[in-house]
């Protein structure tokens, strides 16, 4: 579904402070797939999203898409396929309006807007049954400004709004590392859960190891622009977070 193939990326290039993160890099997502990423600070983690999504170009190499090169497409536009959830809650919804409003926006992507409402009436039920999958009441509150929501009621209703679209692949970005620890376990229950009902392809980065290993179908541990684990199946089923911690700990030895 997604390869990345032979991707270079320099930081600062030109400069005494040029840095190379990805050297010939490869990456494969298959369809259905939901991988876990994992590594410490400046390992790529997040600059593989940013490719993957458009925010950041590659200096070399292809990124194809169901068959297609989207290296030189521009991000709004890859936008009409990946949804993606950021860290911080503020990101994904727009807090002077409501819910209602921010719902209607992303059920009118990508279509042409004319003089009729930016809200179409007949489709509020249908929006409070997709708030009412977060599980916080969010159906009741539906003219509430989004503002006023908290850090966890903005994450999981990011997620539904992500998801309207039909996106073909769902980015999280460190999606549950802002909120408190209960808020965390919910939101990231209801990604599980979402994900598993609409089968959509997701990678998911996040520090949380627990998470990484009880959730997806895949994890992946990087370092230094590379993947050096990648476990599916019985080999997933089997990792530990000791495992994990070992492995971060070796690698700091080595360095």
């Amino acid at each position: 579904m997604l390869e990345l193939k032979n991707i270079k990326k320099y930081f600062n290039a030109g400069t005494v402070d040029q840095v190379e993160l990805f050297d010939h890099f490869n990456f494969n997502v298959d369809r259905g797939d939901f991988i876990s990423v994992i590594g410490s600070n400046g390992s790529g983690k997040t600059t593989l999203l940013n490719l993957i999504c458009g925010s950041v170009a590659p200096d070399e190499g292809s990124i194809i898409f169901e068959g297609k090169n989207i290296t030189s497409m521009n991000e709004y536009k890859r936008a009409e396929f990946i949804g993606r959830v950021y860290q911080d809650p503020q990101m994904g919804t727009c807090p002077e309006l409501t819910i209602t409003e921010n719902m209607a926006l992303a059920d009118n992507k990508g279509k042409i807007y004319g003089l009729s409402p930016a809200v179409n009436k007949k489709r509020i039920e249908y929006y409070k049954e997709l708030a009412a999958q977060c599980g916080m009441g969010l159906e009741n509150r539906m003219n509430i400004k989004v503002g006023a929501l908290s850090g966890g009621q903005r994450q999981a209703l990011a997620l539904v709004i992500a998801e309207m679209t039909d996106v073909k692949l769902l980015i999280l970005d460190e999606h549950t590392a802002a909120l408190d620890p209960k808020t965390s376990e919910n939101v990231m229950k209801l990604t599980d859960k979402m994900v598993r009902e609409k089968g959509i392809t997701t990678l998911m980065v996040t520090h949380n190891l627990r998470f990484a290993i009880e959730y997806g179908t895949r994890l992946v541990m990087m370092d230094e622009g590379k993947c050096i684990m990648d476990l599916s199946g019985r080999e997933k089923e089997k990792a530990s977070i000791d495992d994990l911690l070992g492995k971060f700990y070796e690698l700091g030895l080595e360095k």
